[in-house]
């Protein structure tokens, strides 16, 4: 395990009536149970199973995972790595909200059936969401608007394709089916922290080469799909196009996760939209298929991408991963909570020093939908607090650039 930071904070829980994370486990999980039973013609089985998670959200406990549901046992043993032992038989408000987030997730790939044997194997529950996103006008719009890019300095194109990744964030499925989540659209948008200067410090100079000066490599850990993974695709795609790395990794989930976290599946999905789109979406789309052919541009799903654990308890092949990248940019509200640790941190904490386990250079892009938060300066936190919007923290109309070089 890694050294973590040497400052700590209270773990966040979902045991305090009110709080956001009481309301996400007491209300976002009942409804997402929902969306997804209405959202496929299942069997009495699989209704029996639905049912009885969404009986379990309301009064119910932690249960370890069924043997029937995972016939290798490899996940098994994996989540009693990652603490089953600890919290089986513990209400789920009792136990850290990110460990009990993810154990919700899991348990509803159980009761679809996505691991056992049948029919349901493999199908992801989410997926009629996702690509009703995916298809939907605003992504039409979205994607027509790129033709207008290649008209700008090249400096104004990317940041316009930077707070087009970073903005797209909001583009969370999960976030949606709470009405916490309502009413951001028109909101006034705010960078509570912009730390995008010290971002492209990291990558090399357009127009220098790697025999110049050492190959570069991105790792990209994408959030949600669709919406978001859309705009991720097109920074990338970008970068490479202007010489700003030479390779990039995109981490996925490798299973359907959170509602709208990407899979490969996804990935591909949002390929087959960009060429489809025409114009130069699809001058995008051809570049990074063509890179992902010759290896420019990988997927990865690492089994620790659905862990309910910070980073700073990842893998020694992960961190070899991150080690030797030019920089990892960690996409999304979840992937900061697991950067920074989901503790209530005074918003003041300094950044850097809670990531200081990372093995490399590191950035956050994200909008705030949760209450975790470090890194604001002292003025900054004072303005956000007397505004007068009491959820600033998760609303999703404030996001952060923030960079740890």
């Amino acid at each position: 395990m890694a050294d973590t930071p040497s400052v700590t904070a209270p773990v966040i829980l979902g045991d305090e009536p009110g709080s956001f994370p009481h309301g996400v486990l007491a209300e976002r999980h009942p409804a997402i149970v929902r969306q997804v039973r209405d959202a496929f013609p299942f069997g009495p089985e699989r209704l029996r199973a639905l049912d009885a998670l969404l009986a379990s959200c309301a009064d119910g406990v932690v249960e370890p995972l069924p043997a029937d549901a995972d016939p290798t046992g490899r996940d098994r043993d994996r989540w009693a790595r990652w603490g089953m032992d600890a919290y089986a038989g513990r209400s789920w408000y009792d136990v850290p909200w990110l460990w009990a987030e993810s154990h919700f997730y899991r348990r509803l790939l159980d009761a679809v059936g996505y691991f056992g044997p049948g029919a349901w194997q493999g199908v992801d529950p989410f997926r009629p969401a996702k690509l009703a996103e995916l298809d939907a006008p605003e992504t039409d719009a979205e994607l027509a608007a790129l033709d207008g890019l290649d008209e700008l300095p090249t400096e104004e194109r990317t940041r316009a394709l930077l707070h087009g990744s970073l903005w797209g964030n909001r583009a969370d499925l999960g976030f949606r089916l709470s009405d916490r989540g309502a009413g951001t659209e028109g909101a006034v948008e705010a960078l509570v922290a912009d730390d995008s200067d010290a971002l492209w410090s990291l990558f090399p100079a357009p127009g220098t080469g790697p025999a110049e000066r050492g190959p570069a490599t991105l790792c990209l850990v994408a959030d949600n799909a669709g919406r978001e993974l859309v705009p991720d695709l097109l920074l990338v795609s970008h970068l490479l196009a202007e010489g700003r790395v030479d390779r990039a990794v995109l981490h996925v989930k490798p299973y359907p996760y959170y509602v709208s976290d990407a899979t490969p599946t996804d990935v591909l999905d949002a390929l087959r939209r960009l060429v489809a789109a025409g114009g130069a979406a699809a001058a995008h789309g051809e570049r990074l298929w063509t890179a992902l052919t010759d290896g420019r541009v990988t997927v990865r799903a690492h089994p620790f991408s659905c862990a309910p654990l910070p980073y700073a308890d990842m893998p020694d092949d992960l961190r070899e991963d991150f080690a030797a990248a030019t920089v990892t940019v960690l996409k999304g509200d979840l992937n900061y909570r697991r950067l920074v640790g989901d503790r209530w941190w005074p918003p003041t904490t300094s950044f850097a020093r809670v990531t200081a386990y990372f093995p490399g250079p590191v950035a956050a892009l994200r909008t705030l939908k949760s209450d975790v938060v470090t890194g604001l300066d002292a003025k900054t936190e004072a303005a956000l607090d007397a505004s007068g919007e009491r959820r600033w923290r998760t609303s999703g109309t404030h996001a952060l650039i923030q960079v740890r070089s």
